[in-house]
């Protein structure tokens, strides 16, 4: 597929109308991050957004603070959790074709629902003392839950078609917000239980996703047009899909890996530094204009992360200094952001017209699956070598996710 098409949508095939390109009053193109904002109806559908991805940070947490608590074990909460994910990573890509196929309005609504009735059904589960059974099922329903920041990013791929710098600076937007999600919603799910009761965080979660899926569905405006019903294969099948698919995996890894390694040697607070130097350099990265080819960028991108991944691992090798350790896991954060614009980008433009909403559900499934695998990985290296190997398998994740899209870039 040619570059210039990779983030235009198809033609508008739905009864009512969707804006054309917008181009920004000459004010708003100083900062790049204005001219996204001024665009009409943008506002509302990111505020949306943005509330419904906030208990992404917060289900994991919540859950295993109240299975823990009632139940007394950690391994039942961690398995609880886990049955979760990897029902999303099966569920998850079937939500996004059907989205791409009947409109995010149509589907995201009741997928939602059906995700906020499996959340809250685990947390009666918990405060009911009900069958452990019951926990891991009411928990599976939530894969149902749609993939928002996808949703929100084909959006912006349908109004700023035809002009990758301004996509450039929504997707580094988006992952911004993401990062921020992530910093926020563990926080507000730990004092929410800790506050008021055991499933305080888990029924907020469940209220603040509907309530932002709602807000987001309701900006048909800036829907994007439904796709014509074809017979369409997978965007897995898209030549360098694969190859960046695995990348991504091998991404995931890192962030699992480094998570786990971090709360067993300093604490799970110092995480916080790792999001937040993703979120500046993430806004950062996108005020920058993209030079050269997106694969070079995504290769340089994943360079840049394997060597900054390697500063936590020296820095706990060399000192026990906790501040050495934050402020190299501030740096460490600062490389991920734009490796993950870079990729998305990449996955836009490898991905078919009408199917945008799978082909990035299908790279937000890699990276929960890798995050899976790293955290096993990482979890395992501290309990047999120490939490200072430990550090080492973020380092060699990252480094097998450059080779990964290296051979990649090389053979599509």
């Amino acid at each position: 597929m040619p570059p210039d098409t990779a983030t235009r949508a198809p033609r508008n095939t739905s009864p009512h109308d969707h804006p054309a390109p917008y181009a920004a009053p000459e004010a708003a193109r100083v900062n790049p991050y204005r001219r996204l904002l001024a665009t009409p109806g943008v506002r509302a559908f990111t505020a949306g957004s943005l509330l419904a991805r906030l208990p992404a940070g917060m289900f994991s947490v919540s859950a295993v603070i109240m299975i823990a608590g009632a139940h007394g074990s950690y391994a039942l909460a961690g398995a609880v959790t886990a049955t979760g994910l990897a029902a999303m990573a099966v569920v998850a890509p079937w939500t996004a074709r059907l989205v791409d196929r009947y409109g995010q309005a149509r589907v995201a609504v009741p997928a939602t629902a059906l995700a906020a009735l499996g959340s809250l059904a685990l947390a009666l589960c918990v405060h009911y003392e009900a069958p452990v059974w019951t926990l891991f099922a009411a928990y599976a329903a939530t894969a149902s839950t749609p993939n928002t920041g996808g949703m929100s990013r084909a959006r912006w791929a349908h109004i700023h078609r035809g002009d990758p710098a301004a996509l450039h600076t929504a997707n580094s937007f988006e992952q911004a917000a993401d990062e921020l999600c992530f910093m926020l919603g563990p926080v507000l799910a730990a004092t929410l239980c800790g506050a008021l009761f055991p499933e305080a965080g888990t029924v907020t979660g469940a209220v603040l996703m509907m309530t932002g899926v709602l807000i987001f569905a309701a900006q048909r405006a800036t829907e994007p047009p439904v796709a014509p019903r074809t017979q369409a294969a997978s965007p897995f099948r898209t030549t360098g899909m694969p190859a960046l698919l695995a990348a991504f995996l091998a991404t995931g890894a890192v962030f699992g890996a480094m998570e786990v390694v971090s709360i067993a040697h300093a604490g799970g607070a110092i995480l916080a530094l790792q999001a937040a130097g993703s979120c500046a350099a993430g806004l950062l990265y996108g005020s920058l204009r993209p030079v050269g080819d997106v694969r070079r960028r995504l290769l340089l991108c994943l360079a840049a992360m394997t060597a900054l991944m390697s500063l936590p691992l020296l820095s706990a090798a060399w000192t026990d200094s906790r501040l050495v350790l934050a402020g190299c896991l501030l740096l460490a954060g600062a490389a991920t952001a734009p490796t993950m614009v870079t990729g998305m980008t990449l996955v836009q433009r490898l991905t078919p017209e009408g199917q945008l909403n799978e082909g990035m559900t299908l790279a937000v499934t890699a990276l929960l699956g890798g995050i899976a695998a790293g955290s096993a990985a990482g979890g395992w290296m501290v309990e047999h070598a120490g939490t200072v190997t430990g550090y080492a398998v973020p380092v060699g994740a990252a480094g097998l996710a450059l080779v990964v899209a290296a051979v990649g870039v090389r053979r599509s």
